[in-house]
Order: C-alpha cells, then structure tokens, then sequence
C-alpha cells in the first residue's frame, strides 16, 4: 500500500505537503487567528516563511534529529507551525494538554526525554519551570505570548519571535542541512506523537508516522469530499489525535483554511464570524448548544415560543428526508422552506452553523433527540468511530445512511472484525507504529497482521454493514444473575438529558445496578433562578429536593427505555445519588478528554458506594478536591440517596398480557 502511494506521486511526509501547498494554493489563505479583536490571515506562501523561520531557529539552538520538542498552548497558527518545522529538522514533536496540571505534564515530558519545549503563554512557561525540578532533561523552552516574562532569566528562555530572527539571519547557515533533513522524510519517518488520555493508567506514548497521518487524511478527506475552500475552527486540545488530523493532516492534505479562535471564551463568538464549511465538536458541545437555545426560547415570548416549536416540529417529521434527499410532498417542503425563512436559517446563523457542509461528532454517544434536532435544521451531523492508535478515522457515516445508533461503515482503507468476545478489531493505513518505549504494551494491542484491539465491544449490522458499539469491552461484564452489564450504556441513556452532565453506573457482580450523577450547573441553575430557586454553590443546587426529584424522573426515564432491551435490562438503575462535587480531571476523576475514570471513582467514593448497597437513606462524605491554582482542600457533605422505580421488560409485560 506504501509503495502504491508513493508510486501515485503521494508526498511522503508534512513538510512536502507543506511544499505542494505552496505551489498550488501559494495566495490562499492557510491560517487565520483571531488576537486583539482582529482577525490576521496567513497565506500558504507566508505560512512556509513562518515555518521556515521557526526551523532555521531550531537548528541554531542545536535541535538533532530525533529530537523530542514539545508544544503545549491554545490553538494558535504558531504552534501549528512550530510542530511542522519540528518535522522539518527531523525532530518529533509532541503536543501537551494545556491544562493539564504541573505532574501530569512533568510524566510525558520526563518520558518522551523532550529537549525543547515551546510554550503559548506565561502559565505554561511556569508549569514547565516548574517540572524541571525534577525533570532535567530539558534545555530551551520558548515561548509565543512574551506578557508577563519579561523579568525572567532568559539564559536558557526564548521568545519563539527571537527564534524567527535568528533563524532568518542564519538561513545561509543552515539552508543546506535543512534541505539534508527535510529530503530524509520519508513514509516510515515519525510525523508525531501523541499521548492517551490515561483511563485506565498512565499515558501512553502513540507513535504514528507520515503514513499514518496522510492515508488517513487522504482517504478520510476524500470520502467527504474536503477541498481547499474549505473552513475550519480549530478550538480543540492540539494534544488530541482528531486536532492533528483535522488541523494538520487534512489541512495539508486538501489546502483548506485553519481558523484558531481568540480564545476559549470567544469560541462561539469566533464560530459565527468564520461559519465553517467543516465542523467537528464533541456530543457535550451540541448538547450545550441545544441546552442554550432551549433556555432562551423558555425565556422569550408566547408567540414566538408557538413558532418555534411548530416549526421544529415539522422539521423533524421532514427534515432529515430533505437532507437525505428522499421525496418530500410539495406542502412539507413549502412548509419547511418557511421554517428555514422564520426559524431554522437565522437559529443555524446564531450558531454559526450556516455554511457547514460537513459535521461530525465524536467520542461519547450523542442522544437520538440531539442527533435529530440539528440534522432536521439541514445541518449535515454525522458520527464517526475512531481512536488514537488508528489516526483517529475507524468508521463514517457516509451521507445518506446517517443514524443516531451506528457510527458507521469502516472508513476507506480500514478493515473491522468482530472477535468470539465481542471485542471489535481493525487494521487500516493509519494504525500506529507502536507505543513508545513500551513493547509489551504494543505486543498487547497490536499483533503481528497489524490487527488493533479497540477495547470496545461492539457488532456490525448484517443488513447495513453499520458497526454499532455498545461498550468497554473491559466494562462489559456479568450482574450477580448472569445478566448484561453495560454501563456505557445506561450512561449514555442519562447524559443525554440537558440536567444531567456525568453519570457513573455500577453493577457488575451485584444483584442490582446503582449510580453517581452530576448535575449540569448551567441548565440547572437556569432552571433555578427561572423558579426563584436561590442556591450558594454547586454542592447546595445538586441536593435541593426538586432537583432531586427531576433527576429521580429522569433515571425512572431510562429505566423504561433499558426495560425494552431484553439483553440489557438488568441494567436499570434501583438507587442513586446526585454527587456534591463535580467529577473533575484535576482531581483525577477524569481524563483531559472528560473520559470517567471508573476504578479511580470506585476507590475515592468507595464509602457512597457502599451507602447506595446497603440500605441507606443518606451519606456523610468528606472528598478532597484541587483549587485552581493547585492548592488541596476537602469538601463535605451529606448526601440523599433516591430509590427508583424499576420498569416491568417488555417479557414480563407480554406474560402479564397473556
């Protein structure tokens, strides 16, 4: 297959896509950011001079090949080229999670052994200084935002505008070994690596290489039609795989725009002053956003309260059809054509979803009545599968065939099978090299035909060759009965109320299945000040008793919906408690990705645990918790636990019937 693209003419790695660039879309904007209140626009030919400038200064502070540099920031253009000009003096680098904290950032850098680092602003900078107290590897660190530095030792401190110039002044210097560096990429050379967000342990080190990442972007680009007039918003962490895909990757690979907001403040503001053509967001984002429309319309007038959902209404029975393309009679179409005039056209242009031509989401289910709420606007949302270790793209939905309940058919070049344990497998152009400096881990997920184990349970659908995932297959396991558990499931089934931000289930090996909530602070305290509800804190909000109660209809919600699944019935949740804190990454409840993680929520809330098992009526709790600026503290609480109704299976009921 390598061989095969390269044969095609295929460039072997970023920088010679960055080349071809330059010399087909020279005058075409490539960047954009958004700083001081203006919008800055870079070309493809001004953004190679900026890469070119960043390379020489690498050179000159005495980056070898090989090299680890580390970037840690906001989106900004600057750290998009910084990593490409770390690629292009043979170097390797790797993005961090701008906020992860001090001793997350300290274990990936003391592992990947970086020299370099190159920071956005001042709090990196002091993270990092901070680490090298027991991190000594470290030799430069280079910064974009100067604000606040000044008065620091800049003996081994960079400002990267510093590096530019002096890499400009020695381009003659080193043109030559840049040229030598640059001429040695090659399909197998690393283009990046990226770290896992730690579920289960700590991080791993995701080496994938030039391949990986331009099949990936080239199969993934075409199959939804990506071209260079293309838009996107880059506002997601430049640490997650689907950043360097979308950012980089297809970027390179079809020319379009990158677009880095001003901050992460301004995100929605900047979403509808560039209305991107291409649109990725997380379920949690979508779901926020419906969350914010459904509490203005609750907040505007009768009348136009009326139109909105008689129009929404009507959206939904038709909508998804017109998108599809499927026949529509004339009135629904007339109809709908009005909504677009009165509701769905000015709605999609607040949310700066006017011109998208392709969105997808990712990572977490999204609710069936999300999913459909924003393709019957004719916004063209769709799911796909993906991870770290494949370049992110396992499967797509192609258009057409888009459903809430699948995440699609393999994306092209991928291969998926389903092992005897329902575990789902593939193997694709994007699999990763390996994970770095950890064989045995490698050995474990990948094997010697390049077969990946997802760690997800799953099965394709014979009919339509959609897969449908169900759960971690590590999660998957046995009630006390011999019964199903699963519960991503029934977490999903939770989060998809606009209430309910987080929900951990338990239930393996028990006779029955129980369950941790977190409110959603911002739809709940609307509901709140709606209501004349005062309330001081989160902690106060989360046990008020009419709070508790909507949550108790929302759980005795899904308990009726898990009922109508024979295989996954036991699941319904009996007793529940709403948390007093928020699950939080810096407490180490959740990734950087805001994935649970479940053993270390099942040790640190072990006593609240045991309190929904055996019977009682409420919990006295003592948690501790970290302060935004790194200080630890302990909250306490005594918290109500909820018995909720369990629904009769759609078995019982047709015994009853009988």
């Amino acid at each position: 297959m390598a061989q095969a693209s390269v044969a095609a003419g295929i460039p072997e790695s970023v920088p010679a896509l960055l080349a071809r660039n330059v010399a087909q879309f020279g005058s075409k904007p490539a960047y954009r950011e958004k700083e001081f209140g203006i919008w800055q626009s870079w070309t493809w030919r001004e953004a190679e001079e900026e890469i070119n400038a960043i390379a020489f200064g690498l050179l000159a502070l005495g980056v070898d090949r090989g090299d680890h540099i580390a970037v840690i920031g906001r989106n900004r253009p600057a750290l998009y080229w910084s990593m490409v000009a770390a690629q292009k003096v043979g170097a390797v680098p790797v993005p961090l999670y701008q906020d992860a904290v001090a001793e997350e950032m300290a274990y990936v850098l003391e592992h990947c052994g970086a020299r370099f680092v190159i920071c956005g602003d001042q709090e990196q900078v002091d993270k990092v200084i901070e680490v090298q107290e027991t991190v000594h590897q470290i030799e430069h660190i280079v910064y974009q935002d100067a604000r606040g530095l000044r008065k620091y030792d800049h003996t081994k401190l960079h400002a990267l505008a510093d590096v530019q110039a002096e890499g400009r002044a020695a381009h003659e210097r080193f043109e030559k070994e840049l040229a030598a560096r640059e001429a040695e990429l090659k399909w197998d050379s690393t283009c990046v690596m990226l770290y896992t967000s730690g579920t289960t342990g700590k991080p791993k080190g995701v080496v994938l290489s030039n391949q990986n990442i331009i099949e990936t972007s080239k199969n993934s680009a075409e199959f939804d039609h990506l071209r260079e007039g293309d838009e996107v918003l880059a506002y997601l962490p430049m640490a997650w795989v689907g950043d360097f895909i979308f950012s980089i990757g297809q970027a390179m690979w079809t020319g379009f725009c990158v677009n880095c907001p001003e901050s992460p403040e301004t995100m929605m503001t900047n979403l509808r002053e560039i209305g991107p053509t291409y649109y990725f967001a997380p379920p949690r984002v979508f779901e926020t956003q419906l969350t914010n429309v459904m509490i203005r319309m609750e907040d505007a007038g009768a009348f136009k309260k009326r139109m909105f959902h008689y129009f929404m209404d009507h959206a939904k029975k038709v909508g998804p059809a017109l998108l599809d393309g499927k026949p529509v009679g004339a009135m629904d179409k007339l109809k709908y054509q009005l909504g677009e005039l009165l509701i769905f056209g000015p709605l999609k242009n607040t949310l700066g979803f006017t011109r998208v031509r392709v969105g997808y989401t990712a990572g977490e289910a999204i609710g069936p009545e999300i999913f459909d709420f924003y393709r019957s606007m004719g916004i063209n949302l769709k799911q796909l599968y993906g991870q770290t270790e494949a370049s992110v793209f396992i499967t797509q939905q192609p258009d057409n065939e888009v459903r809430p309940d699948t995440v699609g058919v393999p994306s092209p070049g991928v291969e998926i099978r389903i092992a005897d344990n329902g575990e789902v497998f593939y193997r694709s152009p994007g699999v990763f090299v390996e994970y770095y400096k950890n064989a045995e881990s490698t050995a474990s997920t990948k094997d010697a035909e390049n077969w990946v184990a997802t760690g997800d349970a799953g099965f394709i659908e014979p009919d339509t060759g959609h897969l449908r995932i169900i759960d971690r297959a590590k999660d998957v396991g046995k009630m006390a009965d011999g019964r199903l558990f699963a519960p991503k499931y029934v977490e999903n089934k939770l989060k998809f109320f606009p209430n309910i931000l987080e929900a951990v289930v338990f239930g393996s090996d028990r006779d029955t299945c129980t369950a941790f909530i977190n409110i959603d602070l911002t739809a709940v305290g609307n509901w709140a000040e709606r209501n004349n509800i005062a309330y001081a804190s989160y902690q106060e909000l989360a046990g008020h008793p009419q709070v508790l109660d909507t949550i108790q209809a929302h759980v005795e919600e899904v308990n009726r919906s898990v009922a109508q699944d024979e295989m996954l019935s036991g699941c319904q949740i009996h007793r529940f408690l709403v948390l007093h804190k928020e699950l939080d990454a810096d407490d180490g409840e959740l990734t950087r990705t805001r994935k649970v993680r479940r053993r270390i929520i099942e040790d640190k809330f072990a006593d609240l645990i045991t309190a929904l098992y055996d019977g009682s009526d409420s919990v006295y709790t003592e948690t501790e918790v970290t302060y935004e600026d790194g200080r630890k503290g302990k909250i306490t609480a005594t918290l109500e636990i909820r018995d909720a109704a369990i629904a009769a299976t759609d078995a019982v009921q047709k015994v009853a019937a009988e």
